[in-house]
């Protein structure tokens, strides 16, 4: 009796201790931003304290979005539809880099579009994990409707 005792409170004590720290786990990915020689640090976007956001908010980044956004000439006058899933990072100092298409539409002129709006964003807020400005990992769809 005395044995279970003893290993039921060993339990409990090791739950205690590792269930903090799983909860400090942070999905950090290492990426290539352009040079074979230098790597960074990525942090994903829903593992990070303050997440980044663009300027005007959500309402901000649909605004920009359909204020840049142009409908490539040819896939409009086919009628081709699409929603272009691209990733890309917000840097420390706010700057959006390394733009990716990670699911694409069917024409490639939707894909060119989606990275080049993209490409075009303001400075974001920063990403910070506790007081740190992180690098942070942003997936973003943009849709192409007729």
């Amino acid at each position: 009796m005395l044995k279970q005792l003893r290993f039921g409170l060993l339990a409990l004590m090791t739950l205690a201790v590792v269930l903090p720290m799983a909860a400090q786990v942070r999905h950090v990915t290492t990426v290539n931003p352009q040079s074979k020689q230098s790597y960074m640090e990525v942090y994903e976007f829903d593992y990070v304290d303050i997440q980044p956001q663009f300027p005007g908010g959500e309402r901000g980044l649909i605004n920009f979005i359909n204020k840049t956004r142009e409908y490539p000439y040819h896939a409009y006058k086919k009628g081709i539809q699409g929603r272009v899933l691209c990733s890309f990072i917000v840097g420390t100092d706010g700057k959006v880099s390394d733009v990716r298409v990670i699911r694409g539409a069917e024409d490639e002129s939707l894909n060119r579009e989606a990275i080049r709006v993209i490409g075009a964003m303001p400075k974001w807020s920063v990403g910070k994990v506790g007081k740190h400005a992180v690098p942070v990992r942003v997936v973003l769809p943009i849709n192409f409707r007729l």
